[in-house]
Parts: structure tokens; sequence; C-alpha cells
């Protein structure tokens, strides 16, 4: 789930909110288990007890499903619908899209309201002192404008990828995305709901894993 641009390009980038509610369902309930699902984003590099073995297992899973995702044949298949001159960012696109598929289809992967999950984060995120990096200051603000809850409003990508643009060194890199995306919705949507139960096989498979090895 990771795009692989330029640092130049990239710097500021993971302001805009990319497929934390996709990481956020996948990573487990358990409040060390959603921090670490978001910390994912926001820690790099070796995991060296810096944090508690509960987080790190998530940042660990974070991790695996990104890597899960780069490499398989769906997630391939739907870069490939993108026109050639988009296909360096396609990756980008699929994020939000496939945040925003989540969000639309909430009820058919969780039993509980979309509402009274993000609810349940936002509430984490409060209670926890240390966030890592920026995720301490864009927290509140994540809770207030509901950034998790919104992907369910399609148009609210377009607002999501005008605030990425603003914020990367080839500010037109992005432009006309939200309109590739309309033109892709039925064929991306089916692609998303082909991907994501195996994601979700994946990462319950990989976090039982992680939870043994910690305990």
């Amino acid at each position: 789930m990771m795009v692989h641009l330029s640092p130049s390009t990239w710097r500021g980038f993971k302001l805009g909110a990319m497929n934390y509610l996709a990481h956020l369902h996948l990573g487990g309930d358990a409040p060390a288990e959603l921090l670490g699902s978001l910390y994912g984003d926001f820690v790099k590099g070796p995991l060296a007890g810096q944090w508690p073995a509960a987080i790190e297992a998530g940042i660990a899973l974070h991790r695996r499903i990104d890597a899960f995702t780069d490499n398989h044949p769906l997630q391939a298949r739907a870069r490939a619908r993108f026109p050639v001159e988009r296909r360096r960012v396609a990756g980008i696109f699929l994020d939000l899209f496939f945040d925003h598929c989540l969000a639309r289809d909430w009820q058919r992967y969780s039993d509980q309201p979309l509402q009274h999950f993000t609810d349940r984060v936002y509430r984490v995120l409060a209670a926890e002192t240390q966030l890592p990096g920026s995720l301490q200051r864009i927290a509140p603000r994540m809770a207030a404008q509901d950034w998790l809850g919104s992907y369910q409003e399609f148009e609210v990508l377009g607002q999501v990828i005008a605030g990425m643009s603003r914020r990367l060194s080839r500010p037109g890199l992005l432009d006309g995305g939200l309109d590739e995306l309309r033109r892709l919705y039925e064929p991306l949507s089916e692609d998303f709901s082909a991907f994501y139960p195996e994601l979700m096989a994946f990462a319950r498979e990989q976090r039982e894993a992680l939870t043994t090895a910690v305990r």
C-alpha cells in the first residue's frame, strides 16, 4: 500500500490520510493494536523496543500488509487499469479509493457500525500521550473532521487529493485524479471486492502469528 516516489516528491505526503481505515480495520481491536496499525505510517526503521511489544507487533503487521498488497496480482490488475502515464501514482489513488470502498461497504466486513468503530479509534488516540511524529499533531484534526468516516463519500477523495497536491514538490502530479477514479469506479470497486477478503485472511493469519510471538 505504499507508493515509491522520489524523496522530494514524497515530502509531507502522509498528511493525506491514505488507507488509515483499512489498516485500522485489519490490525485488531485492542487499543495497542489500533495504535500500532496507525504507527506503521509514522514509525520508520528497525523496531528495537522503542514501543510496547503489542504496539510493535501492530507496526510489523502494518508493514506485512503493505508488502502483501504491493505484490498481489489483484493490486497489479487494478493499477493496470490506469493510463500508462498514471501508473507511477496509481497506488496513491488505489489507497484512497479502497478506503472509500471499505467505508462504503463497511457492513460487509464488520459487525459493528462504522461510526462506533471510528469513535473508538479517536478515543484511543486521544488517550495516548506519546503519539509518534506528526501523528501527535494531526490526531485531534483527524477526530474533529472525522477523516475515517468521511471516506464513505466519494467526493471527499477530491478534497484529499487536492490537499496532497498542495504538499507535493510537483503539485500537478495528481491533477485529474478524482475524474480518473470516477471513470474507473465500477471496475476498481470489483477489484476491491475481490482483493479485500484475501487481505483480511492474510492479516488475520499474520496477526495471530505476531500475537503469539509477543506473549
